[in-house]
């Protein structure tokens, strides 16, 4: 539901070229996945399936790690999914359109008369987070309370409480709270749990068995953990289910998931063209999905993060291909691993990665001098920069912690968001690059 710093803005764009064939190169694959399971940059899943048929799948890693225990991974292991999560509550609230129980015109005050604008909002400003509402997720004090059980109705009062950051319709921004609503809504108008509505609507119609609305981890039930490295992976806190609901709540496997988009595109679940509603981009939005470029391809999907995990799920139309990525631990960013898996799916030149090191040591007493809260006039975020023993700790705004490597004088990197620090002590600045981003931050004094 929430990546590091800013990747629930800025949205993963990979460059391939097309696919030459349906054979693909299982070896190089393994040779990718080997090296990142070797140098512990990356636990998960991956699943590649081309004209309905699986030609790939491989996991690496564990799903649980103890000083007394650990659980190898396996294509069962079941991963939470984040916002893919909204691929799924979308095509449940196309079907109830299709049944007319629904509009896309439909406005929110019909069902939550008490959340701002609610007369204003339509179901379709809700889909391609055109409504103006506040995420909740951005909000400051969100790691404080996100491991704790939630009702509706306390959840509805912390959507409410936030000023709008826009009026309807006037642009679009991406907020989670626009697929809690939906997924209350749903609930509502079918008077049935959301993850009923999943069961009979989706998992069950075409065999989902891994898929389903989370909950607390369960290892008996193939559920992973998520972690983050620190010189060794360490297990991080749980979102409480009860909280992402509509916008993150399903846990899957990548072979679930290709299963599901291949469905959604063969109109298993919803018309034709309620299917093109889906796709229709405007501000770089679908309804539930964003469309990924690959040079003169298009692939549909959507991307996931919450607590360590992170996903990603794209079909490629023309080509019946689908691949389905759930990683819940990553010391290298997903981004270059999906640019690596589809490069060889597409038979371009690609080296796989040696990961020798990079970083550089530095003396722990010279910390103290970037220490300190960073506030930018470019973006709402404050970093707060700490020292351990070993390293810098950055943490943003309503985000958990992450460590940062340096890699030359006053730079420091955090490999899995993509993020480089450089900072000038000097001037008591620091510099954000991202995502192709730079934002400069002062430390305040």
């Amino acid at each position: 539901m929430r990546n590091k710093i800013l990747t629930t803005i800025l949205l993963t764009v990979l460059s391939v070229v097309a696919v030459y064939g349906e054979n693909i190169n299982r070896p190089k694959l393994d040779s990718l996945m080997n090296i990142l399971a070797e140098k512990n940059k990356a636990m998960g899943s991956l699943t590649i399936l081309k004209n309905g048929n699986v030609v790939y799948s491989r996991a690496i890693g564990y799903s649980f790690l103890s000083d007394k225990e650990k659980i190898p991974a396996t294509e069962k292991t079941i991963y939470r999914i984040g916002s893919i999560s909204k691929m799924f509550t979308a095509t449940m609230i196309f079907q109830l359109i299709e049944e007319r129980k629904l509009k896309l015109t439909t406005t929110l005050d019909q069902y939550f008369p008490n959340l701002p604008n609610a007369d204003k909002i339509t179901i379709s400003n809700l889909l391609n987070h055109r409504s103006g509402l506040h995420n909740f997720t951005y909000d400051p004090d969100y790691v404080t309370w996100m491991t704790q059980p939630k009702t509706q109705d306390e959840m509805l009062s912390i959507i409410a409480k936030d000023k709008v950051d826009f009026q309807p319709n006037e642009k679009a921004s991406y907020s989670n709270s626009n697929f809690v609503l939906l997924g209350y809504i749903i609930e509502k108008i079918t008077k049935q749990p959301y993850s009923k509505n999943l069961n009979d609507r989706i998992t069950s119609r075409i065999g989902l068995a891994n898929t389903r609305y989370g909950g607390k981890t369960d290892l008996t039930k193939n559920e992973s953990f998520s972690y983050q490295f620190e010189n060794t992976w360490k297990q991080l806190p749980e979102t409480d289910m009860s909280i992402p609901g509509g916008a993150g709540s399903i846990v899957s496997t990548p072979t679930d998931l290709i299963q599901f988009i291949e469905a959604l595109f063969s109109n298993r679940f919803i018309s034709h063209n309620s299917l093109i509603q889906m796709k229709t981009i405007t501000d770089g939005f679908g309804m539930g999905m964003f469309q990924i470029p690959f040079d003169t391809k298009k692939a549909y999907g959507h991307n996931g993060g919450i607590d360590g995990f992170a996903s990603n799920l794209a079909y490629f139309p023309e080509d019946s291909l689908a691949i389905a990525y759930c990683t819940n631990g990553q010391a290298y960013p997903m981004n270059d691993i999906l640019i690596g898996v589809l490069s060889i799916c597409f038979d371009r030149a690609y080296s796989i990665p040696t990961f020798q090191s990079r970083f550089i040591s530095i003396n722990p007493d010279e910390f103290t001098k970037y220490a300190g809260i960073y506030s930018s006039t470019q973006i709402p975020l404050k970093i707060t920069i700490t020292k351990n023993n070993e390293t810098l700790i950055a943490q943003a705004t309503g985000q958990p912690s992450f460590p940062l490597d340096a890699v030359e004088k006053d730079t420091f990197k955090f490999d899995p968001a993509g993020v480089i620090l450089e900072f000038n002590p000097e001037k008591n600045e620091m510099t954000l690059k991202q995502g192709g981003g730079v934002f400069l931050f002062k430390k305040d004094l």
